[in-house]
């Protein structure tokens, strides 16, 4: 039995605010979610949601995760830079160079995220979010890749990307050095099993891949990897 990633949850202060700014940015409809927040849904059937669950804990320090944004040329870059600007992101510093091409955002609760430029070959026919990119080790990448039966695209120098076999979004482990996690994630994944599997079966496999069982959530569990970044696995809908 292997599991689909199903969600890609946001904790929010303001779930409505952050799902109008990212429905904005992608294009995307904002829905009622059933937890109280606000979910925007894929146009395909490559992609995942886009959950925002309210929190009341702020944001405390660069998260773990982040979005590449892919572009087509140099003039869509620079339309989804203003967009998302005028949507009430802000431009972010992470050291990055005056030559960088790449431009650094922030949404507007602080969730970093870059823009791509155009020519990009890693994120080649990937869609609008060409990438999850991820602090995290080695380990961790063969861990999803096992856990999500995605397949290993880049393992090199201790850095890793995974792809589902249909295509689709990347997700991108960066290895060392390695940033300090102080709290919990401001992202994490959400896994449904493929039809007729079970929560329970689901998150036995992946603690016996290398996942820790924390305890149960809303409709499943809740786990973290081997990177100690916390995810749940819950029933299909």
């Amino acid at each position: 039995m292997t599991t689909r990633l199903q969600a890609l949850c946001f904790d929010a202060n303001d779930p409505d605010r952050l799902a109008r700014f990212w429905g904005g940015v992608l294009g995307l409809e904002v829905a009622d979610d059933p937890s109280g927040g606000r979910v925007l849904l894929p146009k395909d059937e490559l992609g995942f949601r886009l959950r925002f669950l309210p929190v009341p804990n702020e944001k405390w320090g660069p998260n773990r995760m982040h979005f590449d944004l892919t572009s087509a040329t140099l003039e869509q870059q620079q339309e989804t830079v203003a967009r998302a600007l005028e949507l009430g992101g802000r431009h972010h510093d992470v050291g990055q160079l005056p030559e960088d091409l790449h431009v650094v955002l922030a949404d507007p609760e602080g969730n970093e995220f870059c823009v791509i430029e155009p020519g990009n070959n890693f994120l080649t026919d990937t869609g609008a979010i060409g990438a999850v990119s991820s602090d995290g080790s080695q380990e961790v990448g063969y861990f999803w890749s096992k856990a999500l039966d995605w397949p290993l695209v880049w393992d090199q120098d201790e850095e890793t990307a995974i792809q589902s076999p249909r295509g689709g979004s990347k997700v991108s482990w960066g290895g060392p050095p390695y940033g300090e996690k102080k709290g919990r994630n401001r992202l994490q994944f959400e896994l449904a099993p493929l039809a007729g599997g079970d929560v329970r079966t689901e998150a036995d496999r992946l603690v016996a891949l290398g996942a820790t069982l924390v305890g149960d959530v809303d409709g499943g569990v809740e786990l973290t990897d081997p990177d100690g970044n916390e995810f749940r696995v819950v029933a299909g809908s």
